[in-house]
């Protein structure tokens, strides 16, 4: 095995992004039974294959002759890679867009010990069997070439990651104001659950004790034109309460039903496309099928009943 230069690591770097898309889409794509574009970004790279290789290909170069060493040395560092990169990309978009809970012996679902084990056999393929066959090639490469050929990737996937960045983004706040809309109708579904009731509650209240006030003075309400007066207006004055209860419980109602409304447009306006936010949020769910958050699980299964209301592929 050879020593690289910079240009030469970041050629290795596109070309395993490269294999690790064709690898993951095809696998993916045979799961759901479509084809699915995999990975974070648009183009055919997936970063996360790419830095592994990399990590493994300098992690072992000084133990390239000890296959222990090469699968001890390689499953660590590509799987540190893979818990740092999954938790950051969580930390900074809500969201996991690979998933270990379901694995035993996983950290926090961005590792586990079944992924680290095939890391550390990928390892060994990689050092002894894939790359002595893509060595002489890489030499090869006049330091020209490598330079033009690694620059023009570099700015295409720079310009990749910036708009998948963006869409990643764009996911989140989507995410965000569709999970503070239905918890702002949740509260105004218990405020309107209570008003109803103490409206009820105060409705009953009243008219027991006027019954109850009715019954006991009789003789005076059919004799004390001044004490009937009294009454009447006691009343009116419940009748007032109850009258301001109820349009108090209406206008809760009208804002209830306003808030259901707007979410529903929202809703609607997302799944006809109409939405920048949400067409890149469907293009990022599109390419990461697996793509689950804790926070925002129930909000990701409402976005993917609309997507495939309307045609969509989840």
């Amino acid at each position: 095995m050879y020593s690289y230069n910079f240009m030469q690591w970041l050629i290795l770097f596109y070309l395993y992004s490269f294999i690790g898309w064709v690898w993951e889409s095809c696998f993916v794509s045979l799961k759901r039974g479509r084809w699915v574009n995999r990975g974070f970004l648009h183009g055919p790279l997936l970063p996360i294959y790419g830095a592994g290789a990399v990590t493994i290909l300098f992690s072992t170069m000084e133990v390239r002759k000890s296959i222990p060493l090469i699968f001890l040395l390689g499953m660590v560092g590509a799987t540190i890679l893979e818990y740092i990169t999954g938790a950051c990309m969580e930390r900074m978009f809500h969201v996991r867009y690979w998933d270990y809970s379901d694995k035993k012996w996983n950290l926090n679902g961005h590792i586990c010990l079944a992924a680290s084990l095939v890391w550390g056999c990928f390892s060994v393929l990689l050092t002894w069997g894939i790359q002595p066959l893509i060595d002489p090639a890489i030499m090869k490469i006049p330091r020209t070439v490598a330079e033009s050929v690694t620059i023009l990737l570099s700015v295409v996937f720079t310009c990749d990651f910036m708009q998948s960045f963006r869409e990643a983004v764009d996911l989140k706040e989507t995410l965000i104001k569709l999970s503070e809309s239905s918890e702002h109708i949740r509260h105004m579904q218990k405020r309107l659950e209570v008003v109803s009731a103490f409206a009820e509650q105060d409705r009953e209240i009243y008219q027991t004790k006027l019954w109850e006030k009715l019954a006991g003075r009789k003789e005076l309400l059919q004799n004390l034109d001044e004490y009937r007066r009294i009454q009447r207006q006691k009343l009116r004055e419940i009748e007032e309460k109850l009258v301001q209860i109820k349009e108090a419980g209406r206008q809760k109602a009208e804002e209830l039903s306003s808030l259901q409304e707007s979410l529903v447009k929202e809703l609607q306006s997302m799944g006809a496309l109409t939405n920048r936010k949400y067409q890149n949020s469907v293009r990022q769910l599109r390419r990461n099928p697996g793509m689950i958050s804790e926070k925002y699980g129930d909000i990701l299964k409402d976005i993917r009943k609309i997507m495939s209301r309307n045609g969509q592929k989840k």
